[in-house]
């Protein structure tokens, strides 16, 4: 039996605290699926398919590590490719509250899955991708925090949305 969790979440760009996380689950995990999830609630910078291929480009070298792509409820996601776990990052205990009622309500829908929840590393605890486009867009230095793909990527795209101030 395959020891399958998933790593889901919008990924709108990937960034190190990310990886930092995807590496750490894929050293416990026979299988990690990190799932790029489409939000009809939100307007990211990236589409679903563009946000998948950056992350294949930066998880490359991450041995039992795949990415896909959903829609829908993530339970459903998660019993589809036989996964019992749900990996979650935390930044800083202000995350927990939103994260927990998230867990909660995945435990209610389908009790045999759980959620684990990861801190990222202290040097990553401060990213996030709404900082990291807020930063880029303002023309800052966003080296070291995204895997370097990623830069031109976002930079471009910025512009294109003349979004860069």
């Amino acid at each position: 039996m395959s020891n399958i969790a998933v790593y889901a979440g919008s990924f709108d760009p990937v960034t190190n605290g990310h990886l930092d996380i995807i590496k750490r689950a894929s050293r416990i995990f026979d299988k990690v699926i990190v799932a790029v999830f489409h939000n009809p609630n939100k307007n990211p910078l990236f589409t679903m398919e563009e946000r998948m291929e950056i992350l294949e480009e930066a998880i490359i070298d991450y041995e039992g590590v795949e990415v896909d792509g959903f829609e829908g409820l993530l339970i459903d996601y998660i019993r589809k490719h036989k996964a019992k776990v749900i990996i979650r990052g935390l930044r800083a205990v202000s995350d927990f509250e939103s994260e927990f009622q998230m867990a909660s309500m995945n435990k209610k829908l389908a009790p045999e899955i759980e959620t684990l929840f990861m801190m990222t590393s202290t040097e990553n605890a401060y990213l996030s991708s709404s900082s990291i486009k807020e930063v880029a867009s303002f023309g800052g230095c966003i080296e070291g925090l995204v895997p370097d793909p990623v830069i031109p990527k976002l930079i471009n795209r910025l512009r294109e949305e003349d979004k860069m101030i």
